[in-house]
């Protein structure tokens, strides 16, 4: 949220209709049949329950009109044109009104297998399904508030929360690993790393070690945190978070599990 990227979000027009070209269309259309293969048997049931509930057109761009007719009926949420790139105060405060920031451009054919800024696709492809579950979407809220009332050095670790939950949770279903983050449902290469690789760490549901377990945004995730079901979110959201936050900067950080980019970026661990 704090580095410079070469996407530009489309305006939409005064009907707040953002005008994709016949290019994007089709990267769109690539990008979504090639990850509902990817995701088949592996996302969780809340996701592809939202996912049939949003019935995003595949030939085309959807528009946000579309995902947030479905997301106020479901939760009352609604997803927001934004910059490419937002601070933390407007993101907290967004989310903390029931609004979901979307950056409204879509990768190039060029980074089209991976990308570190949040496009289209993956804020409506990866998260908005999620979104429309009463549980999901209230821990989300309920982070959204925690957040816009925490100081610089409590957000450095809630963000580690969000990161190991909304972007790169999974959860135990039926005995089987289930997918619920968005950063995986949206990514390929993640998804297989995540579901068949047996280079990841997976640790039972435990918001302390959450909180403690630092990340980088540019590899792929050496450990991931499994929920029980999406009622240990919705559990979670009505406990003291910030109790926990408290805990987890008493504590400290765990060693990281993976090398820093350079030498000059020794203190990038977030």
């Amino acid at each position: 949220m704090g580095k410079a990227t070469k996407y530009v979000s489309k305006e939409p027009d005064e009907n707040g209709f953002i005008h994709w070209s016949d290019d994007e269309h089709r990267i769109w259309h690539d990008l979504v049949t090639r990850q509902l293969k990817c995701i088949q048997g592996r996302a969780c049931d809340e996701y592809i329950e939202g996912l049939e509930l949003l019935n995003l057109p595949i030939d085309r761009v959807p528009q946000l009109a579309e995902i947030n007719a479905v997301l106020e009926k479901t939760t009352g949420w609604q997803c927001v044109e934004v910059p490419a790139l937002i601070n933390f105060d407007r993101f907290f405060g967004m989310l903390a009104k029931k609004q979901f920031p979307v950056a409204t451009f879509l990768r190039c054919r060029e980074e089209f297998d991976y990308l570190q800024e949040p496009d289209f696709f993956h804020e409506i492809f990866g998260h908005c399904a999620m979104l429309t579950n009463a549980a999901f979407a209230e821990f989300t809220h309920t982070y959204g508030r925690l957040g816009l009332a925490a100081t610089k050095e409590e957000r450095v670790y809630l963000a580690r929360l969000y990161w190991f939950t909304v972007e790169f949770g999974l959860m135990r279903q039926q005995g089987e690993r289930r997918i619920y983050g968005g950063g995986i449902l949206s990514s390929p290469g993640e998804t297989e790393y995540a579901m068949t690789s047996e280079k990841p760490i997976y640790q039972a549901f435990d918001p302390i070690e959450m909180l403690r377990t630092p990340y980088r945004i540019d590899i792929m995730q050496p450990v991931y945190f499994e929920i029980d079901g999406i009622q240990q979110l919705y559990e979670l959201a009505h406990q003291d978070i910030m109790s926990m936050v408290h805990q987890a900067q008493s504590l400290g950080l765990h060693a990281p599990l993976y090398p820093p980019k350079n030498k000059e970026q020794v203190g990038e661990y977030v």
